[in-house]
């Protein structure tokens, strides 16, 4: 087994991420411009690595026997919002066991857009969830007026993990949070874990409720941009759980939650239903923004990956059947992560290959945000309070004290360091199945093409852009960001 590190070969791409607010053009010359190329690779020592320059040439026509990527900046679609990674207990718990230089090499590695992905994106939990160490809550026993309401819990680790993530990421990092359960009494099960439901004489109080952490954590200078209403509402989980049905969430939405933000003064907080997997998110999203005094709250669809843990698909199609069906609603990433964790199947290729099939496709079908699960785990893949122990893009050995970056960091960061919030998604055409490919603008005009070859053959193909082409070769098992 071939556990990677991070290099400082990150530090060869920082020139060329930009952010700065410049007017987009349109009919995109690729004139003279220099194509970089970075690669991450199978059986290699690349890990974002800077692996050459390629030209442009005139070519009128493509060979119909030839691979090529074809790019259209003047075909634009979404904007990008962001790309990051969950900020749960586990992830500061695990942070706190660090030295103080690792945690700074950590903080880099994730946050800092030249010396490594420049992560934009968070969320967290509100309350416990399955990545704490135990069971938790913010109020006393059937405290509906939430008159003992307070977040010390958190004040321990999560909330100086995510203070140091912003300043990391230069004093913004666009947040958002979810529940996982209402306190048990509040449910009908009488239990945290398990599912259950929110009792009906507790709607206004657990709207409350989120309205209190969302205040508390920015007391603490914690801006809160957005929140789920619910993690997951159709999985009743052995951890903390709450069901709530396509119509029960549509009218807590439009009773309870949405006029409670509008009350105070929250209107502008972005609110995200579904939350759950791509397979089921069709109905809930018609369910939702079909009644127009639900619709009129929410800003997006927020959906997971897990549909595949029965060994099925992943149904990439369903977010484009909401994107065309409800058009003005944003689609957005919220939850994914490689279960069953193993040490020693800590290096499978797989794992960022999946990351990078998912990101792909996600972005393609309309996804305005990528938001990957716990940015850190230890050597068990936790911890963890019932044992569901997964993956993570960074572990934290903390009994031989090192750090591991797995290929999954990598993958991610061929979007997150390379794409910038404000790009917009344009065309990116793939002629064979060898190839899979995303594209962006940046607001700087310069342009990320993403290539990946899950392949275990080289694949020589043009990029194309106007006539204009480009020729390059994708390794066996690679991503490669193109930039010009």
């Amino acid at each position: 087994m071939k556990i990677t590190y991070l290099t400082f070969a990150l530090l060869t791409a920082c020139s060329l991420v930009s952010t700065a607010q410049t007017t987009v053009k349109k009919s995109f010359d690729a004139g003279n411009k220099q194509v970089k190329v970075y690669t991450t690779a199978q059986n290699t020592e690349y890990r974002l690595s800077e692996t050459g320059s390629i030209d442009f040439k005139n070519y009128s026509q493509p060979v119909e026997s030839e691979v090529s990527v074809f790019v259209d900046p003047d075909k634009q679609f979404q904007t990008l919002l962001g790309i990051g990674g969950a900020l749960t207990d586990a992830s500061a718990e695990v942070f706190a066991k660090m030295t103080k230089a690792q945690q700074q090499e950590f903080l880099t590695a994730y946050y800092n857009p030249q010396k490594g992905i420049g992560y934009t994106l968070g969320r967290t939990n509100i309350a416990s969830c399955d990545f704490s160490s135990a069971s938790y809550g913010y109020i006393a026993e059937n405290d509906a007026a939430l008159k003992t309401f307070n977040i010390d819990h958190d004040k321990k680790y999560r909330i100086p993990f995510i203070k140091a993530a912003i300043a990391a990421a230069g004093g913004k990092l666009t947040m958002f949070v979810s529940p996982w359960s209402p306190p048990a009494w509040m449910k009908d099960n009488g239990k945290l874990v398990g599912g259950g439901k929110l009792l009906p004489q507790y709607r206004q109080s657990w709207a409350n409720h989120t309205i209190k952490f969302i205040k508390a954590y920015e007391a603490l200078n914690i801006p809160i941009w957005g929140l789920s209403v619910q993690n997951e509402p159709m999985a009743k989980q052995t951890w903390e759980s709450c069901i709530f049905t396509a119509e029960e969430e549509r009218d807590f939405i439009k009773q309870y939650l949405g006029p409670t933000l509008t009350k105070e003064g929250m209107a502008g907080k972005k609110l995200i239903a579904w939350d759950h997997n791509r397979d089921l998110m069709y109905q809930r999203a018609s369910t939702v923004l079909e009644d127009p005094e639900a619709a009129k709250y929410v800003w997006g669809i927020g959906y997971h990956w897990y549909e595949t843990w029965t060994g099925g698909a992943m149904r990439f199609e369903n977010e484009k059947l909401v994107k065309e069906a409800f058009p003005n609603t944003n689609l957005m990433f919220t939850e994914g992560c490689v279960e069953s964790f193993k040490l020693d199947s800590i290096g499978s290729w797989a794992l960022g290959e999946r990351y990078g099939n998912s990101l792909i496709n996600d972005f393609n079908n309309g996804t305005v945000g990528w938001t990957d699960w716990n940015i850190l785990l230890d050597e068990q893949g936790g911890p963890n309070h019932v044992g569901n122990f997964c993956y993570a893009p960074v572990h934290y050995n903390t009994k031989t004290k090192q750090l591991i970056y797995t290929n999954m960091y990598y993958y991610l960061g061929h979007f997150s360091k390379f794409v910038r919030p404000g790009a917009k998604r344009i065309i990116s055409s793939s002629s064979r199945d060898a190839l899979q490919s995303t594209a962006f603008q940046n607001t700087d005009g310069s342009i990320a093409v993403i290539v990946m070859n899950k392949s275990d053959k080289k694949v020589p193909y043009s990029l194309w852009i106007k006539g204009k082409i480009a020729q390059t070769t994708s390794l066996p098992h690679s991503i490669s960001t193109l930039v010009l």
